[in-house]
């Protein structure tokens, strides 16, 4: 159902499965079945994940994978009623993303860029660097997951349009603009893939690996090497940091939930709604310095 109907991803449907084994075997351990299982299976289920010192989070996920079992199965007829629609989530503490400041994202592109036009470098080192400038300005300017940023077509490359066709989760496909640094640092390296004449493979970034195109491990190591070496934390640099930077840095800046909610992919705009502290932040402000009655200094 989850391949067929949703279009869901191999990766989600890995985890479910993983959660689901995990499931069935407890069942299986307390002589339950999952067509029979009332919901005090379920919950003892949980307290086993809670005994196991599991992750609020991570026994949230697997609740949601026993959901949609249940779900399943009650739609199908297979059974007569969902015993997870009583249980409660496990209370996950609210956790806001780690962001970079504009500044900070300016001297880690001002570094890649400047290492990128380096002379006397050798053409391989050359691409490698310009290679990273482009995945670094497509990142910031996009807020792409780290996946989709490094499975990008070679088509990408040969396009004048100022904007780029993202596939994402689910096989679902949006619309990505490019501002103007993004536009020249892929530019460059275009130029760089044919003067060595390796601008005819299916990848963007291609790589020598089982995909085909650049691991996303591989960047996330050069991100954070390239962080240390602009002066900034590497442990607080990650893809995924970056694309938090993007999101955060629109909506401070007045873009609207709904617009970052459909540039980041989010098919539930729940998802998004981790930025509302940026929001918040921004109203703040805007009471502070646009209400009428408000003290202001002389």
């Amino acid at each position: 159902m989850l391949a067929a109907e949703r279009g869901a991803a191999a990766n989600t449907i890995a985890a479910y499965r993983r959660d689901l084994v995990d499931y069935s075997g407890f069942l299986a351990d307390s002589r339950r079945s999952i067509a029979t299982v009332p919901a005090d299976g379920i919950r003892g289920y949980l307290d086993r994940l809670a005994t196991a010192k599991l992750k609020p989070s991570s026994a949230a996920r697997r609740l949601s994978a026993i959901r949609q079992l249940h779900r399943f199965l009650y739609a199908e007829q297979m059974r007569e009623d969902d015993p997870s629609a009583a249980i409660e989530s496990p209370r996950k503490p609210r956790r806001l993303p780690r962001v970079l400041g504009a500044d900070e994202v300016s001297r880690l592109l001002a570094y890649a860029a400047s290492e990128a036009q380096a002379a006397e470098i050798s053409p391989g080192e050359r691409l490698r660097r310009t290679r990273f400038h482009c995945l670094l300005e497509l990142l910031y300017a996009t807020g792409l997951r780290v996946s989709e940023l490094v499975s990008l077509p070679m088509t990408v490359a040969r396009s004048t349009e100022p904007m780029i066709i993202v596939r994402g989760k689910g096989g679902r496909e949006r619309m990505a603009p490019l501002n103007g640094s993004a536009q020249a640092a892929l530019r460059a390296y275009r130029e760089q893939l044919e003067t060595l004449n390796q601008a005819g493979g299916k990848w963007l970034f291609p790589a020598d690996s089982e995909s085909g195109y650049l691991p996303r491990q591989m960047f996330a190591r050069d991100l954070k090497a390239a962080a240390a070496a602009a002066g900034l934390r590497a442990d607080a640099i990650s893809p995924h940091v970056l694309r938090h930077a993007f999101a955060s840095h629109l909506l401070q800046n007045g873009a609207d939930l709904r617009v970052v909610q459909e540039l980041l992919g989010h098919a539930d705009i729940s998802t998004t709604q981790i930025y509302t502290h940026v929001l918040d932040e921004r109203t703040k402000a805007m009471v502070r310095d646009l209400h009428p009655l408000n003290e202001k200094e002389d």
